[in-house]
């Protein structure tokens, strides 16, 4: 690991160290679409699908209640966030179905998980946390099977909603190091590897966007 990524891992912990333990219950209010990803997914019986910023492993505990075979995985730069995800997916006894690992996005490896690729991945409002998200993203794309998908939720512009709204959303989500990324679209949109569809959430609160890997 580069000097540069354990500096961006070690800053997740303690950002995460005691927020964690009401990261649930904070983010409901304002993290909308992530059940609705998860209702979306096109998934088929044995599907390996990776979560990549898991956090606290909730929305892949709605996952695997939501479906029987499909192997789960959940890879967060965090390890407080991690080690508060393995707790709550032993608890949900789902550890038979649910993987964890600590890693950066960016040096995504199937093979940490005893796999060699993925046929689903998802990114639910953590692309826009993510410092190196082209390489992020990159590396999600270079490890799903052609013909699968990519999905990513998170925060769009806010073009629809009143201009005080939108200024003191962006101003507050600074705070936790989250931004909203116009590029990030743009660059989903000028991938030629990729056929994207795009979805408003609320109006322009946030997008669910699908990219399916040709």
């Amino acid at each position: 690991m580069t000097q540069a990524a354990h500096e961006h891992a070690r800053a997740m912990d303690r950002m995460y160290r005691y927020t964690r333990h009401v990261y649930d219950l904070s983010r409901r209010y304002y993290l909308f679409g992530r059940d609705t990803l998860l209702q979306r997914m096109d998934l088929r019986p044995d599907d390996r699908v990776l979560e990549v910023g898991c956090g606290t492993a909730r929305n892949l505990i709605r996952l695997a209640r939501r479906t029987d075979r499909q192997p789960l995985f959940g890879l967060d730069a965090a390890q407080v966030m991690i080690d508060t995800a393995q707790r709550s997916v032993d608890r949900a006894r789902l550890a038979d179905r649910i993987t964890l690992r600590q890693g950066l996005a960016e040096q995504l490896d199937p093979a940490a998980f005893g796999v060699d690729h993925f046929d689903a991945v998802f990114f639910s409002y953590s692309l826009s946390m993510i410092p190196t998200w082209p390489q992020a993203l990159n590396a999600a794309l270079a490890h799903l099977a052609p013909g699968r998908t990519l999905y990513v939720v998170d925060f769009w512009d806010q073009a629809s909603l009143p201009r005080w709204f939108a200024a003191g959303l962006k101003r507050w989500l600074a705070l936790f190091h989250v931004h909203h990324r116009p590029e990030l679209l743009d660059a989903m949109r000028r991938r030629d590897d990729c056929e994207l569809t795009l979805q408003p959430i609320g109006g322009r609160y946030a997008y669910l966007a699908s990219l399916t890997k040709r």
